[in-house]
């Protein structure tokens, strides 16, 4: 058995409120993170998508080099890590330790040689280096508190400011870089300082809702533009590709197109009034695509000659993935977020409509009809049918764990404590074991219930009480993942040891416990359809397919997700499907032996 990448769909950036979000972009491509992943996708082209994931800590800014052949990311342990664009592997050419604290910004030069990181720090926050080498090649001083932006210019003789939260600019000549002089503008946190592709000027934009133009070569202040300003904390700045115009994306949900010559506001998009509409962060690529990112994650693409919005809306997951089903439609799904929302996934992402969680999501499945149905945090189960939210809710006992559906819809609840059968958002039986429950499976009128000393127990569902019918034992620590073969005949059960047992679910017996590869906590098992092949994801960032005639094979896909494997299942006999803490959607080809 063997396995390829397929595609990936990727996340969307983590965004923090009060705080800029870094986005860049080289050519049609942005790049940004979430959590310890790095995401490069190419507008034009949405299948075009490259993932990172090799920082320990999580990676707070990403930029292309000019040249196109190298991404630098920046983490928050302080650390800078140049790696290779060309060809899969992602191949880390440089690894350096530049300030003490969080990397807020950086950026190439435009020989693609030199790398300016700024960031917090106890000595000093910014260092210049070569991105080969890590050798010195310049000194960053003159601020006093965290710097959040740096720009170089690409044009020689070479300049770069950096902004911070001392409310000073600080000019420095190069290369090697020197400090050269502290501008004095603004009069709070500044949040982002940009130069023009051209090098003839940069302007900054800070708290203070104030935007400022400066000259490119001397450092002198030109201007302060004034017309039609911001009403909240300006939060980025990006320049186009001509060098005639900039944008800014604010806190009052506004993003604002402004004329250089004429130094005005040459359009104004409204995002809303929603908090989450918060723009903090923004990109303008050479393609010609303006893109500003709202405080719920969502990349909002604008066309500066037409509209009064997004002209399309790029949405996906900015939180964790915790649960996710399959529906119906061959390789469609619904995923429940760590903070509560739900997307619905066909060719893209949508927001599932209505009234959802307000915490988050722990579980989800699929009903017989069709529908989905979710528990989450907030104690609440939840169905949708189609991409809509029913208003119609149930609350549950004490939190939910995990959910299962019955052939006739009856939803099976695990909770602390607990176990409630609800049919039509209405209990229609509850199980109070003697036991931990943590997990549940069903299959036609058939229940597995894992708990925390090991066992499975098997009931039997007749539409109004369970009953107790086997206890399965093979297991060597608590149960946390449980799933049927398709025809019910067997069950696979796994633990928090990493350790999957196989029964039979007919006989009610003890097959296998060979599949036993993870070393951490099991969180989803999926069938294929013939019921030959089982996939696990675990707590441990793997996958791995096992096979039921020879179970001591297994194909092994290692660091699948950063964080962890959330969910997985299969779109076909062939394709396999997995999301995880980095909320990014994946698909592997799987080739079995016979």
């Amino acid at each position: 058995m063997s396995f390829k990448k397929a595609d990936l769909f990727p996340c969307n950036p983590a965004t923090t409120r009060g705080e800029s979000t870094r986005i860049s972009s080289s050519k049609d491509k942005i790049a940004y993170t979430n959590g310890r992943t790095v995401i490069i996708r190419d507008l034009k082209a949405p299948s075009a998508v490259v993932s990172y994931a090799g920082h320990v800590q999580n990676a707070t800014v990403a930029k292309i080099s000019p040249t196109g052949y190298y991404c630098a990311s920046g983490d928050a342990s302080g650390t800078v890590k140049i790696w290779d664009l060309v060809g899969e592997d992602q191949t880390l050419k440089g690894e350096y330790k530049v300030v003490a604290g969080r990397i807020k910004d950086l950026d190439w030069d435009g020989e693609s040689k030199r790398i300016i990181a700024v960031g917090e720090g106890r000595d000093k926050f910014g260092h210049a280096f070569m991105f080969d080498t890590g050798s010195s090649t310049g000194s960053i001083i003159g601020h006093s508190k965290t710097v959040n932006a740096v720009s170089i210019r690409h044009q020689r003789p070479y300049r770069a400011v950096t902004a911070g939260d001392d409310c000073t600019i600080v000019f420095h000549q190069g290369a090697p870089y020197k400090y050269e002089k502290t501008i004095k503008t603004h009069s709070k946190f500044i949040q982002d300082v940009r130069y023009a592709p051209s090098g003839d000027h940069f302007a900054s934009v800070g708290m203070d809702m104030k935007i400022f133009l400066y000259d490119g070569k001397e450092g002198e202040t030109v201007a302060e533009i004034t017309d039609s300003p911001h009403t909240g904390s300006i939060m980025a700045l990006s320049w186009s590709p001509d060098s005639t115009a900039f944008v800014t994306s604010s806190a009052d949900r506004t993003v604002k197109l402004w004329d250089v010559e004429t130094r005005k506001a040459v359009t104004t998009w409204n995002l809303g009034k929603a908090v989450e509409q918060q723009q903090v962060g923004n990109a303008w690529t050479e393609g010609g695509d303006i893109v500003s990112l709202s405080l719920s994650g969502d990349l909002n693409v604008f066309d500066k000659r037409a509209g009064d919005k997004p002209s399309r809306v790029l949405y996906g997951p900015s939180k964790a993935v915790t649960a996710l089903t399959p529906t119906s439609s061959s390789g469609t799904f619904i995923a429940g977020l760590a903070d509560g929302r739900v997307l619905s996934f066909d060719t893209d992402y949508k927001y599932a409509e209505g009234a959802g969680h307000k915490n988050l999501v722990s579980g989800a499945t699929t009903l017989p009809d069709g529908k989905v149905a979710t528990i989450g945090y907030d104690d609440l189960v939840r169905e949708i049918d189609g991409v809509s939210f029913t208003q119609a809710s149930c609350p549950t006992t004490s939190q939910p764990k995990s959910i299962a559906a019955a052939a006739d819809s009856t939803l099976f609840v695990v909770e602390i404590g607990v176990v409630e059968a609800i049919r039509s958002n209405q209990k229609v039986h509850e199980l109070k074991p003697k036991y931990t429950p943590s997990v549940v499976a069903a299959h036609g009128t058939t229940v597995a219930i894992g708990s925390d000393e090991q066992k499975v127990y098997l009931y039997e569902w007749d539409g109004k009480s369970l009953t107790e019918t086997a206890v399965l034992e093979g297991n060597r620590g608590a149960l946390s993942a449980l799933a049927f073969s398709p025809d019910g005949s067997q069950l696979a059960a796994g633990d928090s040891s990493g350790k999957i047992a196989l029964f039979d679910a007919k006989a009610k017996k003890f097959i296998t416990s060979r599949w036993s590869f993870h070393s951490g906590r099991i969180l989803s098992l999926a069938w294929t359809p013939d019921g030959k092949h089982c996939a696990s994801g675990s707590l441990d960032t793997h996958v791995y397919v096992y096979s039921v005639a020879k179970p001591g094979n297994a194909i092994a896909i290692k660091n699948a997700h950063a964080g962890s494997v959330s969910s997985v299942f299969w779109v076909n006999d062939g394709k396999l499907a997995s999301v995880g803490a980095d909320g990014c959607f994946r698909t592997w080809e799987i080739t079995f032996f016979a």
